[in-house]
């Protein structure tokens, strides 16, 4: 009989007190490093705000880039993306907060990055079901820039523990961001 490893349920992300644009995200005995909106963490979001909202918000699925990489072990559903992946971010567009094929007329995310951002990227379930127009979209757990700069809403780790977690948690995992 093989190890079965146990898996966590909740990752638990706040704001650091002295710098609302990087946070702590827990996930039981594990704590990194995170980064955060340049807005910090909302209550209220809107499309462009820059601000991480707060809520709790279960896991979906994960994309990576397979050309860097081999898909992460872990048990929610995995994907790779194509160069002609994209996200939705058009309130205008009956498409809004949904995964797009590239070229696409309306105003959209392009998930196939130059930066490493979206080699492993984790789409959560803010504001999709439905999606509210302007509420804010491409709301995503994904890579960190190396110095941790601010992102436009997400929650970003670096590589290392981005594997280490989506090893860890459970396929019903939420992701919980408190302001």
């Amino acid at each position: 009989m093989g190890h079965v490893r146990k898996t966590a349920e909740t990752l638990d992300v706040r704001a650091l007190v002295r710098d609302r644009t990087k946070g702590i995200l827990r996930l039981g005995p594990i704590t990194v490093p995170c980064a955060l909106g340049r807005s910090g963490i909302v209550v209220r979001k809107r499309e462009g705000d820059g601000g991480t909202p707060a809520g709790r918000f279960r896991l979906l699925n994960v994309c990576y880039r397979p050309d860097r990489g081999l898909p992460p072990a872990t048990l929610l559903p995995v994907k790779p993306l194509t160069e002609r992946s994209g996200w939705c971010d058009d309130p205008a567009s009956p498409r809004y907060n949904r995964p797009v094929e590239r070229p696409f007329g309306a105003s959209h995310e392009t998930m196939w990055r130059d930066d490493r951002l979206y080699d492993v990227v984790v789409i959560l379930d803010c504001n999709m079901a439905p999606a509210v127009k302007g509420r804010g979209s491409a709301i995503f757990f994904h890579i960190a820039r190396e110095d941790y700069r601010p992102t436009e809403g997400c929650v970003a780790v670096a590589p290392a523990h981005m594997r280490l977690i989506l090893s860890r948690i459970g396929a019903a995992a939420d992701m919980v961001i408190s302001a």
